[in-house]
């Protein structure tokens, strides 16, 4: 029996592309055949609407105790893509879990129904360190870095793999970064060629070769509940996504490196 690859797509920063990450590299993958699921862990639930998804039982009900996370898959209208969907009621979990001695693993619990059916399982975690994030961290066997070509992305950056570094040695010793993406991209900017040189001098080949430009595009896809893929394929966007996913299944999904 072969688990699936869970991988958490993570950073404290809000607005990096963690979403839209989530929802196209995976509808890429599942186009390419692979079979994938989606974990939306943010309370904003914005993989859940981006895949046009509404569902009134999801991850929430999981964590409770109420169904199973196999119950709480829903099939989107990509084949080979399913979601266990968010929703507002995900705010109260961090409270609900703070006397549990086991809060940091209930995640990891509740997976083990699932993971033999996925080749990969992408947790969209919320721009925070809180115990959801937690929980996806220690569920997981690696964490995909979105980073937008900013000013502040290093120091962003600097401040996860602490906490990384705390989860390993409490939690997840397995824990590893899966890759670094770059997102926003401007190749007209220097600011974003600095970004970027700085990042591979730093992080090596944990940085994928392919980088997220921006591109109205993928910002227009999620309002009308879909991928960027199955809204305007042709896009820099999508094209860019495609080019991700063949990135990583031609490497296995294992990054190799500093």
């Amino acid at each position: 029996m072969t688990l699936g690859r869970v991988i958490s797509i993570a950073n404290q920063k809000g607005g990096v592309g963690k979403t839209t990450t989530a929802v196209n590299l995976a509808a890429c993958l599942a186009l390419a055949g692979e079979k994938i699921l989606i974990i939306d862990t943010d309370p904003q639930g914005n993989s859940t609407s981006g895949l046009g998804i509404s569902a009134e039982e999801g991850l929430y009900e999981v964590y409770a105790g109420k169904i199973s996370i196999a119950e709480a898959v829903k099939q989107t209208q990509i084949e080979n893509l399913f979601l266990v969907p968010s929703s507002v009621d995900l705010l109260g979990v961090e409270i609900e879990l703070i006397d549990r001695d086991d809060r940091e693993r209930v995640l990891l619990g509740r997976l083990e129904g699932v993971r033999e059916e996925f080749r990969y399982i992408f947790i969209d975690c919320p721009p925070s360190l809180g115990l959801l994030t937690l929980n996806a961290l220690v569920a997981s066997d690696s964490v995909m870095v979105p980073v937008q070509c900013e000013y502040y992305a290093l120091e962003g950056l600097s401040m996860l793999t602490k906490t990384l570094r705390l989860v390993r040695s409490s939690f997840n010793p397995a824990l590893d970064i899966e890759g670094i993406l770059l997102t926003m991209y401007d190749r007209r900017n220097t600011l974003s060629r600095q970004v970027a040189e700085e990042l591979r001098k730093h992080f090596g080949r944990k940085v994928y070769n392919t980088v997220i430009p921006r591109n109205v595009t993928l910002a227009e896809a999620p309002s009308h509940g879909k991928p960027v893929l199955l809204y305007d394929a042709r896009s820099k966007g999508a094209q860019s996504y495609l080019s991700l996913a063949k990135e990583i299944l031609s490497e296995n999904g294992v990054r190799q490196g500093a």
